[in-house]
């Protein structure tokens, strides 16, 4: 091997590492930009908010109707599990005539980290793993797990 050709290689061979070292950043959700926000205004109706904004990620019923919109920024760095880096929630809170009665903005720093996605419905009562149900069951058949 020659001078020019190692002068080439090593240096390739040093960085190689540092590749799996950088750090992607990943949106997720529907992101709302203060453009938008301030497009809706207290009394709009629900389908002004609907053109502006779009189809909410969630709503709710419960005292009144609401529309969410969530929003999460992540990084990741190599092979590291990812870090939320930024979150926010738009809600959007209309009167029973539906108009907009209140906006609300929450970010990380105004309560818990929000899991978009689990891919997980969690239940009720206890977690048995496969084993100890078919030995519950074998031991007591009358029992309804």
């Amino acid at each position: 091997m020659n001078f020019k050709a190692s002068a080439l290689i090593i240096p390739l061979l040093a960085t190689l590492p540092l590749g799996g070292c950088f750090t992607s950043t990943y949106t997720h959700g529907h992101v709302i930009t203060t453009d938008m926000l301030s497009q809706v205004q207290v009394g709009s109706s629900r389908e002004q908010v609907e053109l502006v904004l779009g189809s909410p990620s969630t709503t709710s019923s419960l005292n009144g109707d609401a529309y969410y919109y969530i929003s999460q920024k992540t990084a990741t760095t190599a092979f590291l599990a990812p870090d939320i880096v930024e979150q926010r929630v738009v809600a959007v809170y209309f009167d029973k005539d539906g108009y907009v009665q209140d906006l609300g903005n929450y970010t990380l720093e105004d309560g818990k980290v929000v899991d978009i996605v689990t891919r997980k419905t969690r239940t009720g009562g206890a977690d048995y793993g496969f084993l100890t149900q078919i030995l519950k069951g074998a031991s007591n058949p009358g029992l309804n797990l």
